[in-house]
């Protein structure tokens, strides 16, 4: 009889490619997946621990799969696997702060998930140690300490999205060293596939009818750049093909593809653009012209405090740039506001950047702390009020500039990707993080359509009828 797993998947893109990877495996294992965790013999928990709110999603997820098991006697024998980047992260202190899981595994033990799940079946863990060096004694640690894995064209995965957009990462970890951020510590220093290995990948899955792929890593724009030869180059180096393998070279080989798809940028670092790219999206008609670069602030003294390498003239520059090179660009971004010794100058000159750019898709989080980044140690942290009120102050600039430039799109006519009876995106619109546009229930869903738009709602489109 074959071992029933179910999977909860949490936190972005990049954990739930790590999800597809891990049942593409079981599933060629020969185990049976289940979407309900009842009735699993095995579930795993695949977390995020990014910022405070998504660690603290994760750690409830993995107590209430604890609690469940406890108060169902049908779940008695039901074993528990963490995975991701909690378990990554909290290697060394996770075993004995959750004593009932029955194992955690790193991010490069996705692809050996069955053999670990075996093991735990067969009532000895201990016995076939994944290969590498652990991160503790403990028999229910399968993590090393520091990730080597990228996932491959060939690597089994099973798809957890909509049949007519997928995700594809084209590398692993990142090599900036910004002082909020812990994700180069959980998953090390960037890596990225080979250019055809990416290329086989959204070829096959044009020819199985997507009609989105969405390119996604730690940094986007730094990709094949860790594998020129020579010195490798500076985390702030612009992009240049000739050296070998770039984002420039991969959209170009993309677009070459036949069929009916737009592939979409995220995550792109602006200290990695260049003229060369931003001719490149110009110039491929499949590449949606949308590009999501996330800011984080303009403040030179933010900017340095952050170590984002980049200065204030630098992205101003770079997005006029953008701006004049690409046609109908959409771009999005992000920003951080309440960063330790962030002064009321250094936030009023974002606000006023925020104006002046008009970004057609925006969002603000409030500085979350985490423990192993250095900006945790830093002087002038900014009390939480005072977050709060930065926040919300830019958000509600945020938007007016979102209804302004919804209400510059009535009367276009626009492409839109059918999402489900009744809702579409545009190329300007990412799945789960941008706006929608309302349609006709009766459009075919996954299709492409050309509409009309006649009305807005808050930060979503209304086709025409």
């Amino acid at each position: 009889m074959s071992t029933t797993v179910g999977l909860i998947s949490l936190g972005c893109a990049k954990n739930l490619i790590d999800s597809e990877v891990m049942i593409g495996h079981l599933a060629e294992a020969g185990m049976a997946l289940t979407p309900d965790p009842e009735l699993a013999d095995v579930l795993i928990v695949n977390t995020c621990s990014f910022i405070d709110m998504a660690k603290q999603e994760s750690i409830d997820a993995i107590f209430g799969a604890v609690d469940a098991r406890k108060e169902d006697p049908e779940r008695e024998r039901q074993k528990i696997i963490v995975a991701g980047c909690l378990s990554q992260r909290f290697a060394k202190e996770l075993p004995g702060i959750m004593p009932e899981v029955d194992a955690f595994i790193g991010l490069d033990q996705i692809t050996k998930v069955a053999p670990v799940i075996r093991n735990l079946m067969e009532g000895h863990p201990a016995s076939n140690k994944i290969e590498g060096p652990a991160a503790t004694d403990d028999p229910r640690d399968y993590v090393t300490l520091k990730p080597r894995y990228v996932p491959d064209y060939s690597t089994p995965r099973m798809r957890l999205t909509p049949d007519h957009y997928a995700y594809v990462k084209i590398a692993e970890g990142c090599n900036h060293t910004c002082t909020f951020c812990i994700i180069p510590k959980i998953r090390g220093q960037h890596r990225s596939r080979t250019q055809e290995s990416v290329f086989k990948e959204v070829e096959a899955l044009v020819k199985s009818g997507v009609k989105e792929i969405n390119l996604i890593s730690q940094d986007t724009t730094y990709f094949g750049m860790d594998k020129w030869e020579g010195k490798r180059p500076n985390p702030s180096s612009p992009v240049d093909s000739s050296r070998g393998e770039s984002l420039t070279s991969l959209l170009r080989q993309i677009n070459t593809i036949d069929g009916d798809f737009w592939v979409r940028l995220l995550y792109t670092h602006p200290a990695h653009w260049s003229d060369e790219l931003i001719q490149t999206i110009a110039e491929c008609d499949k590449v949606a012209k949308y590009v999501d670069i996330p800011l984080q602030h303009i403040s030179d003294r933010m900017l340095i405090a952050m170590k984002r390498v980049t200065s204030g003239d630098y992205i101003r520059d770079l997005l006029r740039r953008m701006r004049a090179g690409i046609p109908d660009l959409g771009i999005r971004t992000t920003f951080i506001v309440g960063f330790p010794g962030e002064t009321q100058e250094d936030f009023e000159e974002l606000l006023e950047f925020i104006r002046e750019f008009r970004f057609e898709r925006a969002g603000v989080f409030q500085y979350s702390k985490e423990e192993g980044t250095r900006a945790d140690k830093m002087d002038g942290h900014i009390h939480h009020m005072t977050r709060k009120s930065r926040w919300s102050r830019a958000m509600k600039q945020l938007q007016v500039i979102a209804g302004e430039t919804n209400q510059a799109q009535v009367g276009k006519k626009v492409k839109v990707l059918v999402e489900q009876p009744g809702v579409g995106r545009t190329h300007w619109d990412a799945p789960e993080i941008d706006g929608s546009v309302m349609v006709d229930k009766d459009l075919p869903v996954g299709q492409f359509a050309e509409l009309t738009i006649g009305d807005w709602r808050g930060y979503d489109l209304v086709a025409a009828r």
